[in-house]
């Protein structure tokens, strides 16, 4: 394990080590990635937990029904790897495919302003979930809100409509039939 990670800014979670599996220091990994398998294409994570930040590298991995098993380089005791749990795995956002225009990373949404087509600010974008049918974003609100309500609003073409990151800004019609 290496203790020259990349530039903190530049990472994004990708997933998060939450137990090991077996008894020859290989772990248990919640993948944030689609298909939960790419997670394992990026080879050199960088481990971060509460302050803590370490670089690792994966030796291999594969899936199960719910999780990844993943082996990492020179980790090969039980109890070491119990010591991993709850690190969440980053890698750089250099690493990321480019995508086609009007088509976003999730962490790119998060943090933007989301105004209605009344041109009135509902909050924040904190986070998203997916729900099988359509991903959703959680808007929070913040300082200007229109009021201290959390939405839950889908991420789908008849709620979104013009997205701006320069401006960090998302225009959406929230009383549409969903």
């Amino acid at each position: 394990m290496n203790a020259t990670p990349a530039v903190a800014d530049d990472l994004i979670v990708i997933g998060k080590i939450y137990s090991v599996h077996g008894v020859r220091g290989e772990v248990k990994v919640y993948s944030f990635t689609d298909p939960t398998e790419n997670l394992l294409q990026y080879k050199t994570w960088t481990l971060k937990r509460e302050g803590n930040v370490k670089q690792v590298e994966l030796v291999s991995g594969r899936g199960s029904d719910k999780f990844l098993v993943a082996k990492l380089k020179g980790l090969d005791d039980r109890e070491e790897a119990r010591l991993l749990a709850g690190y969440e795995i980053c890698v750089p956002r250099s690493l990321f495919a480019e995508l086609t225009e009007g088509e976003y990373y999730w962490y790119q949404l998060e943090g933007l302003k989301v105004i209605d087509t009344l041109g009135q600010l509902l909050g924040k974008i904190d986070h998203l979930l997916e729900t099988g049918a359509n991903d959703v974003m959680v808007v929070k609100p913040c300082a200007g809100s229109l009021d201290d309500r959390e939405r839950l609003l889908p991420y789908t073409e008849q709620c979104v409509l013009a997205v701006d990151l320069a401006a960090g800004e998302m225009k959406v019609d929230w009383d549409a039939d969903f």
